[in-house]
């Protein structure tokens, strides 16, 4: 089997999924795996999928050929998905605090210099009527090795937190 990582997007409309998934299910492919969404009136996301060997060229021109009706998607090829030798760990991560350029960027650092990778990331900006302006809100799902120190990782994002003014909770999933 070969297996493909897709990145989508396109403008939001019905069919979207569909003309990629047909594309996929034409060669004897499998949709294994996704996360989709839409936002700001574009639908874009990732799909890891599987097709028998000899059918991985005829599919990857069939998913370019859909910029013709208004679809990307990039296509690259991975190999199939190992086992973890440890089993790493998850946290949840919740921030919320006023509004202002950066703060993903200083986040996302300290994770990264920690060796937490980030699973999962939704983020949205919400009216904060009592304070007349807009809250920042992001919640992650994080994976980090079986060796990384929790409660370093939780001192780092305190101090992170007291600095640019926000309220971090993380906790153990």
């Amino acid at each position: 089997m070969a297996h493909f990582v897709l990145t989508v997007s396109g403008a939001d409309r019905p069919g979207l999924v569909s003309a990629i998934s047909a594309a996929v299910n034409a060669h004897g492919g499998s949709w294994e795996h996704s996360q989709l969404s839409q936002l700001a009136g574009r639908f874009a996301g990732i799909v890891l999928v599987s097709v028998p060997d000899g059918e991985d060229d005829g599919l990857v021109v069939d998913l370019v050929a859909l910029e013709a009706q208004g679809i990307s998607v990039s296509v690259e090829r991975t190999d199939e998905p190992a086992e973890e030798e440890t089993e790493p760990v998850t946290y949840d991560l919740e921030l919320v605090g006023a509004d202002r350029p950066g703060i993903i960027a200083e986040i996302s650092a300290l994770l990264a210099a920690h060796g937490v990778s980030i699973e999962d990331l939704v983020t949205e900006l919400v009216d904060a009527p009592m304070a007349g302006g807009l809250l920042f809100e992001a919640r992650a799902v994080l994976v980090a090795p079986e060796s990384a120190s929790a409660e370093a990782l939780r001192e780092a994002l305190e101090e992170l937190a007291d600095r640019l003014m926000v309220d971090v909770h993380l906790t153990l999933e």
